[in-house]
């Protein structure tokens, strides 16, 4: 594990009578890309903003390794930002945007020239050098802003969603480029965005929130997989949620009542679960299949097909349970695949393995 680049300890903020952070705990680490995730007016980025500098801390403390950001101001921190709305000068061409920041700091023309051309090769600019920002596409002036925030050797690179306003072909490449430049910088990234598919492809770490407060922080792998609680599971992706109540255990397997029919899991942790339950299973999570060869009837679920979706790489299917529950199940599509054969109100019935749920406490 790197060393710990910014602490933030306990810190609170309200505007007026409305709180929209509260006692927010986060340590980020060295040359790390982490995510800042949540819905609208979740808080997110009012963080973002504190760790610029642009909004007051009032409750806690903020630290950049050993220093106290907590009073200093935006441009006296090794610390940048990234806006979604570029704020590239129009008036000034490519090379004179990225060279800004450091004829403010007045160094030398040649130093400043090797250094512009330098930075502009690495974001893959160096053709553009004389190109004014009307002139550039919406991902070469991303490149244009980011080129101009790492110039000045930041420790940290702050990005409010900015992404948000590509379309989606070009957000795609350029959340490659951005990892990729990351990783080549070694600089610690703190990525704004509403967008959970960004923050599952980009990420180290992803801090979960909501309402001002942090859900969970973990990597992709364990907030898609092991969801804290139930926003966690239901904002992450899509899943699809069964009330149930817990009739018996032992150490192996589980009896549940759900959707009006007894069940039998694999118990996916060997703990002690409560009386009342949530069952979490993802759409890909489910195997379907069109008859049933001496299987009990406790294992899988029974369904009419009632929509199917065709996507190219996935088959979504809609399927309504005997109990009226709309349930969505997802299969990769290939040449093989019989799926593109289903037929709406075809009976087909739903599997899950052991490790293919998640049971959280109702």
């Amino acid at each position: 594990m790197n060393d710990v680049l910014v602490r933030i300890e306990n810190v609170s903020k309200s505007y007026g009578h409305q709180r929209v952070l509260f006692d927010i705990n986060l340590s980020i680490y060295d040359g790390e890309f982490i995510t800042l995730l949540g819905p609208s007016g979740c808080g997110k980025t009012t963080l973002l903003r504190i760790l610029g500098g642009f909004e007051d801390i009032e409750e806690g403390n903020l630290f950049l390794r050993q220093t106290a950001l907590n009073h200093i101001p935006p441009h006296k921190r090794a610390i940048n930002t990234i806006f979604q709305s570029y704020a590239l000068f129009p008036h000034m061409n490519v090379f004179d945007n990225v060279a800004f920041g450091l004829r403010m700091k007045g160094l030398p023309k040649e130093q400043i020239k090797d250094e512009v051309n330098r930075i502009l090769s690495i974001v893959k600019l160096s053709s553009f050098i004389s190109k004014m920002p009307k002139e550039l596409s919406g991902g070469q002036q991303q490149r244009v802003a980011i080129a101009r925030a790492i110039v000045n050797k930041p420790e940290l690179l702050l990005l409010d969603e900015p992404l948000s306003a590509l379309d989606y072909k070009l957000r795609k490449a350029m959340q490659i480029e951005l990892k990729e430049l990351q990783r080549s910088l070694g600089i610690t990234f703190i990525f704004v965005t509403h967008d959970q598919e960004e923050a599952l492809s980009m990420s180290d770490r992803i801090v979960v929130m909501n309402h001002g407060k942090i859900e969970q922080i973990g990597t992709p792998k364990e907030i898609y997989e092991n969801p804290r609680n139930l926003f966690v599971a239901d904002f992450i992706g899509q899943t699809n949620q069964f009330k149930a109540t817990l009739l018996d255990q032992d150490d192996t397997m589980l009896h549940l009542e759900l959707l009006q029919k007894k069940l039998m899991l694999k118990k996916p942790l060997p703990k002690q679960y409560a009386k009342e339950l949530v069952l979490v299973v993802r759409p890909e999570d489910f195997r379907v299949e069109r008859r049933l060869e001496d299987v009990p009837s406790k294992t899988y679920l029974e369904g009419k097909l009632h929509q199917i979706i065709y996507k190219g790489v996935t088959i979504d299917l809609v399927i309504e349970t005997t109990q009226g529950e709309l349930l969505n199940v997802s299969e990769f599509y290939n040449e093989d695949s019989d799926a593109l054969s289903y037929q709406e109100g075809e009976i087909l019935y739903l599997y899950w393995n052991e490790g293919w749920e998640v049971i959280l406490e109702a």
